[in-house]
């Protein structure tokens, strides 16, 4: 497997970001991606019991169609708590868009980031589509990926190459994500476009799996997004033969975790106002959702975070965390090493005595900036 820390469109696929006035800044705010073939498509949202009206619209996109070919994302407005109105808004975005690129409608999945509350511009976004498609290319990656960027400092992508058989399959991510990570499935989205033939049902399984041990094992300040997805896109372009399981399945859902993860790591490394990246390693416990539990727990205490941002070793503030997690353990079976808190990487070992079993959570420390980011925005 091959990775490279910038994003490369696999076969078949275009995309393109431009401004259409939704950010008072005059930055990209309207992105697409497309494929020229019928793709293959499965997404995973936040649990939140409020959602976007995006997310409402791809869920039933996702019931009624067995193919997909674009993805629309907008940022500066998450079209969230905005009601019926806000689904028909969405759902008016996707037909501008299937009317522009000529295919059905249900095969387009919409995205929204940014202000809770406030309607959709869709005047705006319709008389930018044209445009937007117009301009659809292999390079347009590179626009796409800065146009869904909120409070992000840095885009974020990679991308992997595999063999499957004889053929060379290629797996592109893009991310965005600084605040408001707490994924269950922060505010975040992820766009992953892979040329590979695979099976619907594998490619849920691959992306799942992924999932939960990539975005679901990252935590900047324990506030669940109400727009959080990660949709992938199978177009079968590369012309390997058709994954279904075994080692082709393995080999393919390892590059998809790969993928998912350097993304994850990414989200946390942009942390709104963080100046620490913190490995969270959980060891001994009696299965790997104890272990996740701890390390959670341990990950979202303000204490701890507010601790590592003072470069202060109290591991009283990791004491109390295990603690408060809900699992019943002994002070005699927990061990804490705390690594050097002077860099910008900080590592803390927790043994819990109880088991085998482990999880890894990365996060971020809490700083002063990170108030005044989320005090400001509006």
């Amino acid at each position: 497997m091959k990775k490279i820390l910038k994003a490369v469109l696999p076969a078949g696929f275009k995309a393109n970001g431009v401004a259409c006035g939704l950010k008072r800044s005059g930055k990209l705010d309207l992105a697409l991606i497309y494929s020229e073939f019928l793709a293959v498509a499965c997404a995973k949202f936040t649990t939140n019991s409020i959602i976007a009206a995006p997310l409402i619209l791809c869920k039933k996109h996702l019931r009624s169609a067995k193919r997909f070919q674009a993805v629309l994302v907008n940022s500066g407005n998450a079209n969230c708590f905005t009601g019926k109105a806000g689904i028909r808004d969405a759902s008016e975005c996707a037909r501008v868009v299937a009317r522009e690129l000529k295919i059905a409608k249900n095969s387009v999945l919409v995205n929204s980031t940014g202000i809770i509350g406030k309607r959709l511009e869709v005047a705006r976004i319709k008389q930018a589509i044209p445009g937007l498609v117009s301009g659809l290319s292999s390079a347009g990656i590179h626009k796409a990926k800065r146009a869904i960027m909120t409070t992000d400092t840095f885009s974020k992508e990679v991308t992997v190459s595999l063999k499957i058989g004889a053929r060379t399959v290629h797996i592109c991510g893009i991310a965005k994500g600084a605040g408001m990570i707490a994924p269950d499935m922060a505010t975040m989205l992820c766009f992953i476009m892979t040329d590979a033939d695979i099976s619907k049902a594998a490619l849920n399984r691959a992306l799942t799996c992924s999932v939960e041990n990539s975005f679901n094992c990252i935590t900047v300040d324990g506030c669940m997004s109400t727009n959080d997805t990660v949709a992938v896109l199978a177009n079968a372009a590369a012309g390997n033969q058709v994954i279904t399981g075994g080692k082709t399945l393995r080999d393919f859902s390892n590059a998809l975790a790969s993928v998912c993860l350097e993304l994850a790591k990414m989200v946390v490394k942009d942390a709104e106002g963080a100046t620490k990246f913190i490995r969270i390693d959980v060891f001994g416990a009696r299965d790997q959702g104890e272990a996740k539990v701890v390390a959670l727990s341990i990950a979202n205490s303000v204490l701890f975070k507010a601790a590592v941002f003072g470069e202060n070793p109290n591991f009283g503030r990791v004491a109390q965390a295990v603690g408060a997690s809900g699992i019943d353990i002994k002070e005699s079976q927990l061990k804490i090493k705390l690594g050097p808190l002077k860099g910008k990487q900080v590592k803390l070992k927790v043994d819990l005595s109880r088991g085998k079993a482990k999880a890894t959570v990365f996060t971020s420390d809490l700083t002063p900036e990170y108030i005044k980011i989320n005090a400001e925005y509006n």
